[in-house]
């Protein structure tokens, strides 16, 4: 279903009014824009160049043992000649049963020197196209991804919901206590290897429906781990308080925090339109949701929780929304869904507007602590306009953008020196990337994801190969 018809910023902010997607703000005079987006935010004891961000933006490119390929090579090359000042490292996983791919990026002793000559060339080349590389910031991603793990899953508690859109049996047993707190250790060994490679700071991912992510819904588990809001952030904690100990500051701590999960959603009888599962009410799991409404966030545990992140010594805040695995439309507004997904079940500028809404509240609450927004992309050329009336409103900090740095890995650059985005390179949210993370079927048991409409040469055929390798698998 095709949402995106606007022709001009007037027709784009007319929807957004007519929608009721009150939090979707423009500004419209470029100088204005140009100011705002450059804007120095100061993170903890550094201060970063611009408020534009690239978010953590996974690949799938890495090496079968964990080492940074070619295409990651590439992908961060791209982004550090952009211009954006917050390049914020992909998902990266703290040990192998953690991966979510077979070609998921991971720290370890035998890949750490690989990071560091990435982490190098990325301020070389950054230090060439800008002057300075003192102004980057450079936060890696560190993860676990839990039930979404290959080859086996690890379940932090289960939500039968949950469960049944990833097909994990009941009785499937849950991670042990012991096994978390073991797994504490690995996360602080992984920010030691962090910050040998030159990184500036680590992020501890609770997000996407992945392992730490699930701890913090995890209101049914039993246990040190689960229950009361102390349990649940637990693990969080531990480790950021590890890290401080162990590293001090010479890394500075990060978080891409989901801070409302959802349930889960499926392709709906012949319409195809995202459908929720049937849900029980009062909804007795998932993070930051209403318990009597839970197709509606409540932060209130969320505020608490960033409370104490803070006194941990979290210096940035990424907020995310919801889960690529079960409600894809919350996380990302789209206009055309992976193949064989659902159809978006709203107008997606009111899924820009919740995530307008909850980060500007958080960012609002806590504005000592820098934020970055996350939504952008749907709005195609118009997110800067949007980006910068968030900011002027002081209700974030900087403006990510994921998948549109994909497509467009220099918009800032544009935004720099013209104010203004070429429309015929900006991502139009068709989900061909996320359609390649999906597929599998190679002799590697992963394609690697990016940009086919925009990134044809190098995409285009991957593309081809994926969705020949997926109609084999198919038809045979």
């Amino acid at each position: 279903m095709r949402h995106f018809t606007y022709r001009s910023l007037e027709e784009l902010e007319a929807a957004a009014r007519a929608v009721g997607a009150v939090h979707v703000r423009f500004i419209h005079d470029r100088a204005r824009v140009q100011q705002l987006l450059q804007r120095k935010v100061r993170v903890g004891s550094k201060t970063v160049g611009n408020s534009m961000a690239i978010h953590p933006m996974e690949g799938c490119d890495g090496t079968l043992d964990g080492l940074p390929d070619t295409l990651t090579w590439r992908r961060y090359e791209r982004f550090a000649r952009g211009g954006a000042k917050l390049v914020w490292f992909e998902a990266t996983a703290v040990r192998a049963d953690g991966r979510a791919n077979t070609r998921q990026v991971m720290l370890a002793p035998h890949t750490v020197d690989e990071f560091a000559r990435l982490v190098e060339r990325m301020r070389q080349l950054h230090r060439e196209a800008w002057g300075t590389a003192d102004d980057l910031l450079i936060p890696v991603q560190l993860t676990h991804s839990g039930r979404y793990s290959h080859p086996v899953r690890v379940i932090a508690c289960h939500n039968p919901l949950i469960d049944q859109k990833t097909g994990t049996p009941p009785d499937y047993p849950v991670i042990s206590d012991d096994e978390l707190e073991r797994l504490e250790d690995v996360y602080v060994e992984a920010a030691g290897l962090a910050l040998r490679a030159g990184f500036d700071a680590v992020d501890i991912k609770a997000t996407h429906g992945y392992l730490l992510s699930e701890l913090l819904g995890a209101k049914t588990r039993e246990g040190r781990y689960g229950g009361s809001l102390e349990n649940r952030t637990r693990f969080i904690r531990n480790v950021l308080g590890k890290i401080r100990d162990r590293y001090g500051r010479r890394l500075m701590l990060c978080m891409r925090l989901g801070c409302f999960d959802g349930v889960p959603y499926v392709r709906g009888g012949q319409t195809g339109i995202g459908t929720p599962l049937p849900y029980p009410v009062p909804y007795p799991w998932g993070w930051g949701v209403d318990p009597m409404n839970p197709l509606e966030p409540d932060l209130t545990e969320v505020k608490q929780a960033i409370r104490w992140f803070l006194e941990d010594g979290i210096e940035l805040l990424n907020v995310s929304l919801g889960s690529p695995y079960y409600n894809p439309h919350i996380g990302r507004p789209f206009e055309k869904p992976d193949e064989g997904n659902y159809e978006q079940p709203e107008h997606p500028l009111l899924g820009v507007d919740r995530h307008f809404r909850v980060a500007g509240e958080l960012q609002l609450a806590f504005p000592d602590l820098p934020m970055v927004g996350t939504g952008y992309s749907w709005l195609q050329k118009y997110f800067i306009h949007a980006g910068a009336a968030n900011i002027e409103d002081g209700r974030i900090r900087f403006v990510g953008i994921g998948r549109g740095a994909l497509a467009y890995p220099d918009f800032a650059r544009d935004v720099i020196e013209k104010g203004e985005l070429d429309e015929q390179r900006v991502c139009k949210t068709l989900t061909f990337c996320t359609f390649l993370m999906r597929q599998k079927n190679n002799e590697l048991g992963q394609f690697p994801t990016g940009c086919p409409p925009f990134d044809k040469e190098v995409y285009g055929p991957i593309m081809k190969q994926a969705r020949e390798a997926r109609r084999r698998a198919q038809s045979g």
